[in-house]
């Protein structure tokens, strides 16, 4: 009999331990989201970039195609939006946020810009991965 409590209750604490790190990851990865709307609503595109894994894997899929690479990626941000005119107000509507195994997530979501020279709004879906125990974007593709 004790041997079923036992496995009862390790169940139990599995299962819940298991939701609550589900939950604590989404809580951690809806953080980073709502600090890069405020990096680029204040204009700080390397700001919005400490989302993003800092390495020449990082990779970036959009209108101009795919770029490889942190650096490189901050560049396209730079030359696109070289003034808070620019980059406006970033507000995100995320749409989902799923598991896709221990250490990796996918997001899709809209982004909404309000800007001086014009709105813009589009749909994205990135990629997190937890690399040394912080979740970072490995790959974006934004149109």
């Amino acid at each position: 009999m004790k041997k079923i409590v036992f496995l009862f209750l390790g169940t139990c604490l599995c299962f819940f331990g298991c939701k609550v790190s589900e939950e604590d990851d989404k809580a951690e990865i809806m953080q980073i989201l709502h600090d890069q709307e405020e990096a680029w609503s204040n204009h700080d595109l390397e700001g919005f970039m400490q989302g993003y894994w800092k390495n020449d894997s990082l990779q970036f899929y959009g209108a101009r195609g795919l770029t490889l690479g942190w650096d490189k990626t901050l560049s396209g941000y730079k030359e696109r939006y070289p003034s808070k005119a620019d980059t406006g107000s970033l507000k995100f509507t995320i749409d989902a946020v799923t598991k896709i195994d221990s250490n990796s997530y996918y997001v899709m979501g809209q982004y909404h810009l309000t800007r001086e020279v014009g709105d813009a709004n589009g749909v994205f879906l990135i990629v997190l991965r937890k690399i040394n125990g912080e979740w970072k974007i490995v790959a974006d593709m934004s149109c």
